[in-house]
């Protein structure tokens, strides 16, 4: 069911079958405002974010770009990029009524699959991370009303924070009520609630102005 990476994603596939994996789901539909440019097409250490997002979250097996605002941009990008993982492109016209609206379309792109979700504003999480959480999403056996996030503490005696991505189970989207919902809604109507200890603070990032790439100073709990 995957295609070409420039190709569009616009039906449904088929409902999760037994053992598989959550579909990893690239949240690239806003308008990057107060970053002044396309957050999806930052470089970052030589790569942008959708390719530092495409490559670690690989382990899904299957990938779905949903893009809004910049959606010309990023789809001239992905056409001129060779040898990026295969995924799928769904374009959310209602980009500006909240993230949250992007989540119910990949949910009715991928219906019945659990969803990995990938926002571009947290783009340097490493591949052990998407690993790890498989790994434990998996052994949880696939809830299909759960929730499993990331968590890190930023120092030894700080409580530990969580971040992304989040793997939400297949039944979860059908409580969002309107796409200005924040996801914190459907984590209190998940079961079990999951949360997984990762060393690797890129959990945390929430790149959303320019003075957010420089590192944080050392010793920092930002």
């Amino acid at each position: 069911m995957e295609q070409r990476h420039c190709g569009e994603g616009t039906g449904a596939v088929a409902p999760q079958p037994p053992g598989a994996l959550p579909v990893l789901v690239i949240l690239a539909a806003g308008a990057s405002r107060r970053m002044g440019s396309c957050k999806a097409l930052l470089e970052l250490h030589g790569r942008t974010s959708l390719e530092h997002l495409l490559r670690a979250g690989s382990c899904c097996g299957e990938s779905l770009i949903v893009t809004g605002h910049h959606d010309a941009e990023i789809r001239a990008f992905l056409c001129a990029t060779p040898d990026l993982p295969a995924h799928r492109i769904a374009t959310n016209a209602n980009w500006a009524a909240g993230r949250t609206g992007s989540v119910q379309l990949a949910a009715s792109v991928y219906p019945g699959r659990d969803l990995c979700l990938a926002p571009v504003d947290c783009p340097l999480v490493p591949a052990p991370v998407f690993a790890a959480l498989l790994d434990t999403w998996l052994k949880a056996r696939s809830p299909a009303r759960g929730w499993l996030a990331p968590c890190h503490s930023p120092q030894p005696a700080a409580a530990p924070r969580h971040g992304h991505p989040i793997i939400l189970g297949r039944e979860l989207p059908a409580h969002i009520e309107s796409p200005a919902q924040s996801l914190r809604h459907l984590r209190t109507r998940a079961e079990p609630l999951l949360s997984l200890s990762v060393e690797h603070r890129e959990i945390l990032d929430n790149f959303d102005t320019r003075a957010d790439l420089a590192p944080p100073p050392q010793g920092s709990s930002a």
